[in-house]
């Protein structure tokens, strides 16, 4: 018996990998001649580094860049230097979270420290990048991040533009003299899950703005800046992305990421499942197990667990999913893909019991040895 095990962290409770070797350990009690294996699992966003990291073994590289309001801020990548890889999460140096309501000011604010990030891996040996790039508090279409990494931005009389989004409109020209030379032997591949273009109602100042301080007075004036922008980009560079799926998204980072480094843009957990290399796993597998820490509804929408499900059911495996609380609602996980649940919990609890890392281990064992006696 072959199964794969790669399921979402439980937060404050089991990392990916802590839940997916309990799962292992329950299987083992019935089954000890099977082959087991465990990879990490996330969506792309938050905790993505931590799970492909603790998952695929590599180093955490600690630095200090320029925060998203202008101050320094103390942050880190994954990097697996065997396969020249670097492993970052956009919101760590230029997230919203980083900026309390009252300092929020999407004019200034800049996603310069991503570039210092991406510059900082080069410079270690990096060569292929996987970002994710939710939770943004800019709104600079990626310019700072440019910016870092040696692009210039330059007004009508020839002088640097600034930073952040009161820049946009005083864009005349870009200059690349002091790019970084190595950054054209570099490859992005970027965690993106919404498909809004760069400018418009449905695009990045209209939709994401206002939670990143832009108000309705504001809206049309950033818009235009950014349809300036997009204009000398796309005769810099020769390409238009403007209107592609996801150039919106991050505050416009997305078009900074299409159609100045050539990258690729694909669903968070689409593209964690590519690095992990999840599906070669599945081919020969008799059962593949998923999870998260609460089953419901949302899950059934797309959330980690379906994301692996549906790639399961190309080979036709079965799909056990097991969690923390499942809800009513969670019944349709049933039409996506996974054919059964299972909530860990075994009687009435607190939640701070329930939650217990100790606890969660052995209720996740315990619960998975009781199904593989049935198989």
């Amino acid at each position: 018996m072959k199964v794969v095990v790669a399921i979402d962290s439980m937060k404050g409770s089991l990392s990916s990998m802590e839940a997916g070797n309990a799962i292992k350990e329950g299987i083992l009690r019935v089954k000890p001649e099977a082959e087991i294996v465990v990879k990490p699992l996330a969506d792309g966003g938050e905790g993505t580094t931590d799970a492909l990291l603790e998952g695929l073994g590599g180093e955490k590289v600690g630095v200090i860049v320029t925060g998203p309001m202008g101050k320094p801020v103390e942050t880190y990548y994954g990097y697996l230097p065997e396969k020249k890889v670097a492993i970052m999460e956009m919101a760590s140096a230029a997230g919203i979270t980083l900026v309390n309501d009252f300092d929020k000011n999407p004019m200034l604010a800049t996603t310069f420290g991503l570039g210092e990030m991406i510059k900082h891996a080069i410079l270690k040996g990096s060569r292929h990048f996987v970002i994710g790039i939710g939770g943004s508090a800019t709104n600079d279409g990626g310019i700072g991040m440019l910016m870092a990494l040696g692009y210039e931005f330059l007004d009508e009389y020839g002088q640097k533009v600034g930073e952040g989004a009161q820049a946009l409109d005083k864009i005349a020209s870009i200059s690349k003299e002091h790019l970084i030379k190595e950054l054209k032997e570099c490859t992005f591949q970027i965690a993106c899950d919404v498909n809004n273009p760069l400018c418009g109602p449905n695009g990045a100042t209209f939709v994401f703005g206002p939670q990143k301080g832009v108000t309705d007075e504001m809206k049309k004036s950033l818009d235009e800046a950014m349809r300036n922008y997009a204009k000398v980009s796309e005769l810099f560079t020769g390409k238009k992305c403007s209107e592609a799926k996801g150039a919106g998204a991050a505050g416009g980072l997305g078009f900074g990421f299409l159609e100045f480094l050539n990258a690729d843009l694909t669903p968070g957990i689409e593209l964690v499942l590519k690095i992990i290399e999840l599906e070669k796993e599945i081919i020969d597998a008799d059962y593949v197990i998923t999870g998260e820490g609460r089953l419901d509804f949302q899950t059934a929408m797309g959330k980690v667990p379906v994301g692996l499900a549906k790639l399961a059911k190309r080979y036709n495996k079965k799909v056990i999913a097991f969690a923390g609380s499942v809800t009513r609602e969670a019944k349709e996980c049933n039409n996506v893909g996974i054919d059964a649940f299972f909530p860990i919990v075994r009687g009435v609890t607190t939640i701070e019991e329930a939650m217990n890392p100790e606890i969660a281990k052995e209720n996740m064992m315990d619960a998975v040895e009781q199904v593989f006696r049935l198989l």
